[in-house]
This record gives C-alpha cells, sequence and structure tokens, in this order.
C-alpha cells in the first residue's frame, strides 16, 4: 500500500531539494540516487531502488519517474523530462522546488483562512442536531401536558425534530450514499470535472479566490518551462499536462491551437478565453506586452508573484469579515430554536 501511495507535494519538495544538492556537489545521477538510498525513509526504499534498477538499465530519468505508480505529479515529471531536452536537470529540480514551495505557502494560507469558517460551521450543525435528537424531545413532552394549539414555528420545529429522530439512520446513509455516488461518478467523468471547476469559478465570494489561485499557477507553471528554453507551443502543451483544473488546461489547449492558427500571442489569448473566466485584462495586457518585447517568461512569473500576493491579501480579509459573520450567523440559528422553544412558555398565560 505504501508503494502506491502518491508522494505529497511535501515529500515531493524534499526529494528534488536533496537531489539538487547531490547533483550541485558533482554526483553523476545514479550516484545521487544510490547516495539517497541510504538516507531516504523507509517507504521511499522500495521505490527508489526501482529507479536505480531502470535507470541502470539506460531508461531516462522522467521515464523511471513515471514508472513509479504516479507517485510525482504531471508537472514533475514532465519538467524533468524537458529538462533532458535541454541537458539542465539542476534548473529542473530548481524550478520544481520554486513551484512546489509555492504551491505549499499558498495551500497553507488557504487552509488558515478556512479552517475556522469550516470548524464553526460544523460546530453549529452538530449542536443543531443534538438540539433536533435530545433537546426538541424534551419540550415536546412538557408541551404534551398544555391544553392549548401550539404556535405554528413551534409545531414546525417538533415536527422537524420528529423527523430526524424517526429517519436519522436513512438519512445519514442517504446522504452518504450520495456523496459517495458524487465522488465515484466525478473521478470517472470529465464533463461533471469539467462542469464543477467552472461552476467553481463563479462562485460568488470565493469564485474570484479560485481564479487567482488558478491563474497564478498557471502563469508561474508557463514562466518556469520558458525559462528552461522550452519553445513557447511545447510549453503550452506540458503546461496543459500538468494543469490540476479543467478551465486552466482547456485555456492552455486554446492558446495552443491558435498559435498553431498563425495567431500572435496576445490575440491568441483573447480568443482562448473571450469571456475572461480566467485571464483578467491586466494580466492580459502585460503578457501582450511580455511577448512583444521578449520577455514573456520574466512577465509570466512577476504576474505569477503578484497574484499570488493579491490571494493572499484577499485571503486575509475574507477571513477577518468571515469570523463575525460566522458569529452572528451560528447566533441567529441558535437563538432561533431556543427561541421557537420557548414561545409556548412566553405564552404561558394564555395557554393555561
Amino acid at each position: 500500500m505504501l508503494f502506491k501511495r502518491k508522494l505529497s507535494k511535501s515529500e515531493q519538495l524534499h526529494f528534488a531539494e536533496q537531489m539538487l544538492a547531490l547533483l550541485q556537489a558533482g554526483l553523476p545521477l545514479l550516484n545521487a540516487i544510490q547516495l539517497l538510498i541510504q538516507s531516504a525513509p523507509k517507504p521511499w526504499q522500495a521505490w527508489l531502488e526501482n529507479v536505480r534498477a531502470l535507470l541502470q538499465k539506460g531508461h531516462s530519468f522522467s521515464f523511471c519517474l513515471n514508472a513509479q505508480d504516479g507517485k510525482f505529479s504531471p508537472e514533475f515529471s514532465n519538467l524533468i523530462r524537458v529538462s533532458e531536452r535541454t541537458g539542465d536537470l539542476g534548473l529542473a529540480l530548481r524550478t520544481i522546488s520554486q513551484q512546489l514551495e509555492a504551491q505549499i505557502e499558498l495551500r497553507g494560507k488557504v487552509q488558515q483562512s478556512l479552517t475556522y469558517p469550516i470548524i464553526t460551521l460544523a460546530t453549529s450543525f452538530l449542536l443543531v442536531l443534538v438540539m433536533m435528537i435530545w433537546v426538541v424531545p424534551v419540550f415536546k413532552e412538557v408541551f404534551g401536558h398544555f391544553q392549548a394549539e401550539l404556535p405554528a414555528p413551534t409545531r414546525i420545529l417538533i415536527s422537524i425534530s420528529t423527523g430526524v429522530q424517526n429517519y436519522l439512520q436513512e438519512i445519514l446513509l442517504s446522504t452518504t450514499l450520495v456523496v459517495i455516488g458524487f465522488i465515484y461518478i466525478w473521478l470517472k467523468s470529465s464533463s461533471l470535472q469539467k462542469y464543477c471547476d467552472a461552476l467553481l469559478l463563479r462562485t460568488p465570494f470565493f469564485g474570484n479566490l479560485f481564479r487567482l489561485a488558478t491563474l497564478s499557477h498557471w502563469c508561474r507553471t508557463l514562466g518556469h518551462l520558458l525559462e528552461t528554453g522550452l519553445p513557447l507551443p511545447d510549453a503550452l502543451r506540458v503546461t496543459a499536462q500538468s494543469c490540476n483544473h479543467w478551465v486552466s488546461h482547456d485555456f492552455s489547449a486554446e492558446i495552443f491551437k491558435h498559435l498553431t492558427r498563425g495567431w500572435p500571442l496576445g490575440e491568441s489569448l483573447k480568443r482562448a478565453d473571450p469571456k475572461s473566466r480566467l485571464l483578467d485584462v491586466e494580466t492580459l495586457l502585460l503578457l501582450h506586452i511580455g511577448a512583444e518585447s521578449g520577455a514573456l517568461a520574466e512577465m509570466l512569473n512577476r504576474r505569477a508573484t503578484t497574484l499570488g500576493s493579491q490571494l493572499s491579501s484577499r485571503l486575509n480579509a475574507l477571513s477577518q469579515s468571515l469570523e463575525p459573520a460566522l458569529i452572528l450567523f451560528v447566533g441567529a440559528i441558535i437563538g432561533s430554536l431556543v427561541i421557537i422553544l420557548y414561545l409556548p412558555i412566553f405564552n404561558l398565560g394564555q395557554i393555561v
């Protein structure tokens, strides 16, 4: 099981940094792998031995990495394959390390910003569920002794609580089956993945965050590929293969298609994203200028850094604005439930 487990971004970064240090020390690739085997964690031993065996048989380094049951991301393998064309493996490993560091940093910021809202929402859901299963039935028994009709909100709440009690197992089972079924279909259906990825970019509040993250990753990947000396059409092809977002993948493929038809980059960018789902006007202008001036790779990397900074600031602003909003939201829900339960008691004089 460990042999088939995909390496995390942190583990891929650790591998790239170790390989880069060994190669910069002057060791040949095979010797670097052999030395790495001696100091690697036990879960790495099996696949590193496999890499060493394939290298001894004369296979390329990118082939050896691709043969490890998907342990490395397509982006990692593609950059290694590009370096084999240019003969600069060190540059590829350095580029991979920079990309992975940026991705890990971005993921950490996103997790930090969303941890509090997720915990708050999950806690409020559990509180409501506890009230429905254990608290409301107690009030229901008390209200059973009243010789008057209960207020409509209280009757509705009691009916919902009774339904949750009677069909809790069915509700949980149905929800679990729906989630598992959706995940299964999503993994098998590229059409559903494309629809979900496009839908994420149109989501209120969060859509622009996803767009900034996707565009920043696209700019950084393409810029690093161009820095390695790869021609733009080939760099776009590798970028499309390395994307983890269908909108970004199709965007790269469309640019490649228009470039091969003879359109300049600026026009190809407009035609590839006519509705500006991914590309904003400022990025479009900067990339057009970069292509005209011959500094496209540098412009892409600068734009990736700028977009990353914008994303970080918006994540911080979102986190700060969500905290009071969520507190009010949770307070409103719990407060409403308590008021609904106590409505008959507030009207006790009329009921009695």
